[in-house]
């Protein structure tokens, strides 16, 4: 037997919904974190602990860990920092669980790692080594909820291997854990003035196929893109969907040309076209595009999705989830084709992810 848990970060704490392998009934757990503002909360399977990013306008920056699935938390800030380089922490925003570490990426852009379950952090890398560096760091430069790097992505067969996405700048690649860095853009195309030519592309959200690592999908600010060599050139894949613009995205967790995302209206408002709520699928890696909506609300839906918001469970007929900005999460068990609302009055969900662990 196993339990199906899916983690919701939010403004005001991180929640847990539980259910069975069949995932029809859920209970809710929570707001755990002291209600923190929550910008990621992940699971790592080697050691069964929780984490959880959390930035307070008040009280800083800080990483929750609970080692018993939430039933008890702790919190630690310890070497989350950046000394006495100059550069300023402002939030913790993305993690991920690798090799017996967890990674955080940072803003001002940087990435911490702890080798003892988060109990202490240091410093692994501020993504030097280009031109333009400084000029990240410039706090005139940096519109309010800048997130910095919000999201490191591992490769499988080398811990040394992983990609940083900065906010606003591109994909940066290491394979020498962050000593050097390689910009990954090619491809990529901006509504703006760039210095350099290789750098100032806005990639919302970065998923890696599990199947392939070379197979990468991206939502980005001006359009949705496919990389077919592990991000040294990119494909846009945008025709088919009624925006370029989005957050959110999954790729399927068994077939490297199944990818799903959600679009919405790219000016201010940012919400659902016409406030219609849908998710868009591909099963030909994005020559075609579905529209899925079964379940969700067709009118008046004048809401948004952000760049975690979206994850798949590890199941063999796996779980597609989604959490909104206005508190809404919806479940599907059947790729998208039905959608069944499972949580409806959380407070606003930055990021949504899952674990499958024993009963």
């Amino acid at each position: 037997m196993t339990k199906t848990i899916v983690l919701v970060g939010t403004r005001k704490g991180a929640f847990l919904l539980e259910s069975d392998e069949a995932r029809r009934d859920w209970h809710v757990r929570g707001p755990f974190c002291e209600s923190w503002p929550i910008y990621h909360v992940i699971h790592d399977p080697s050691t069964g602990s929780i984490y959880a990013a959390a930035s307070s306008e008040w009280l800083g920056t800080s990483v929750w860990r609970s080692n018993d699935l939430g039933e008890t938390w702790q919190q630690s800030s310890e070497g989350l920092n950046f000394g006495d380089g100059g550069l300023k922490l402002s939030k913790v925003s993305g993690l991920t669980a690798a090799n017996g570490r967890i990674l955080a990426g940072a803003e001002n852009p940087g990435v911490f790692e702890s080798r003892d379950g988060g109990v202490t952090w240091s410093v692994l890398s501020t993504i030097q080594g280009h031109p333009a560096r400084d000029s990240w760091n410039d706090p005139a430069n940096q519109a309010p909820g800048h997130l910095g790097v919000p999201a490191i992505v591992r490769h499988p067969d080398s811990a040394d291997h992983w990609y940083a996405n900065v906010q606003g700048v591109g994909i940066f690649e290491t394979t020498d854990d962050g000593k050097t860095f390689t910009p990954r853009n090619e491809g990529l195309r901006s509504d703006w003035p760039r210095e350099y030519p290789e750098i100032g592309f806005c990639v919302h959200k970065l998923v890696m196929s599990p199947q392939d690592p070379n197979r990468l999908f991206q939502q980005n600010h001006v359009g949705t893109h496919r990389s077919d060599d592990g991000g040294k050139s990119w494909t846009e894949i945008t025709a088919g969907l009624p925006t370029d613009f989005g957050f959110a995205c999954a790729i399927h967790p068994h077939d490297r040309d199944t990818f799903f995302t959600t679009v919405l209206d790219g000016g201010h408002g940012r919400t659902m076209p016409d406030g219609k709520l849908a998710v868009w699928r591909t099963r030909d890696a994005g020559s075609a595009w579905e529209r899925l909506s079964n379940g969700m609300p067709q009118q008046d839906a004048y809401l948004g999705v952000l760049r975690e918001g979206m994850a798949t469970d590890a199941h063999d007929e796996f779980g597609l989830y989604f959490g909104t900005s206005t508190g809404q999460l919806f479940a599907s068990t059947d790729e998208g084709d039905s959608w069944t609302e499972i949580a409806s009055y959380l407070p606003s969900i930055t990021s949504v992810e899952t674990a499958v662990v024993d009963a």
